[in-house]
């Protein structure tokens, strides 16, 4: 299975890059972030026809927003509420032979990385924990999951350009790397892209809309995650970071991710 996570920063926007995604790499499964569309209006006609012919989403007007696109049937969809809100940041289905997809969107947490004075910062972190509790409780030997996403945080010194320019940076805080480090653990979830892309290696999958020369300067983060639980672990045959698209013109900030796991 070729699967593909990407906070496309509105869909509709952008269908001409979904297109050329498709023609290039023919990936079986898509997971976006950000479709930033209600639900009447989400392009599953034009979808379709890309040969998606099994497509679960949960969007609203301007913000947030999440789908998951496939090849492959679905045994079973879901899409929860967090933190309190109905604010569009999961959807989940059971691909056909039992595996179970997470499709995250994590809140971006503001400027300011003090829970006290900034709520968005307080949500980032109750949305972390909330996560966490909810893989305490659902962890079972045996079961193959993946959670992918825009999870807003660079965990590592080399998912960020300057770790130390950045460590007081909200994605780059040791109270929210400590927060995913604690989800991570509370799901026995293996990072899959740092399994093909050594630890010791940048990755980054977002630069900033503010860098005209974004691929020279390279002021990238690894913001965008692909998880799986233990038995799928050795499943993971590749990950690529898909530069190109995040070339085209007038594209989203994020990079899609590519991942081919044998199911």
């Amino acid at each position: 299975m070729k699967l593909v996570t990407w906070n496309i920063n509105s869909v509709r926007i952008r269908m001409d890059h979904v297109k050329n995604l498709v023609d290039t790499y023919a990936p079986d499964v898509i997971c976006f972030q950000e479709t930033k569309v209600r639900d009447e209006q989400f392009p599953l006609i034009e979808l379709q026809a890309l040969g998606f012919d099994h497509i679960h989403f949960s969007g609203e007007k301007s913000y947030n927003g999440v789908a998951v696109l496939s090849k492959i049937p679905f045994e079973a969809t879901d899409a929860l509420s967090w933190c309190g809100r109905a604010d569009k940041r999961h959807v989940s289905v059971t691909l056909q032979g039992g595996v179970e997809l997470n499709n995250f969107y994590i809140p971006a947490g503001g400027d300011e990385p003090d829970a006290v004075k900034n709520p968005k910062f307080a949500h980032k972190l109750q949305f972390l924990d909330e996560m966490t509790a909810w893989c305490q409780g659902r962890v079972e030997a045996g079961q193959k999951r993946i959670m992918v996403g825009d999870f807003n945080i660079a965990p590592l010194e080399t998912d960020v350009w300057d770790h130390k320019k950045l460590k007081n940076i909200i994605t780059h805080t040791a109270v929210e790397i400590d927060r995913l480090e604690k989800l991570q653990a509370a799901g026995h979830w293996v990072d899959a892209m740092r399994m093909h892309i050594l630890p010791e290696e940048k990755c980054f999958t977002w630069w900033s809309y503010r860098a005209r020369d974004w691929l020279a300067s390279n002021k990238g983060r690894r913001l965008d995650h692909v998880w799986v639980t233990p038995d799928l672990q050795n499943k993971v045959n590749s990950c690529d970071v898909l530069l190109d698209i995040r070339g085209l013109e007038k594209p989203s900030d994020h990079a899609p991710v590519l991942v081919d796991i044998t199911l």
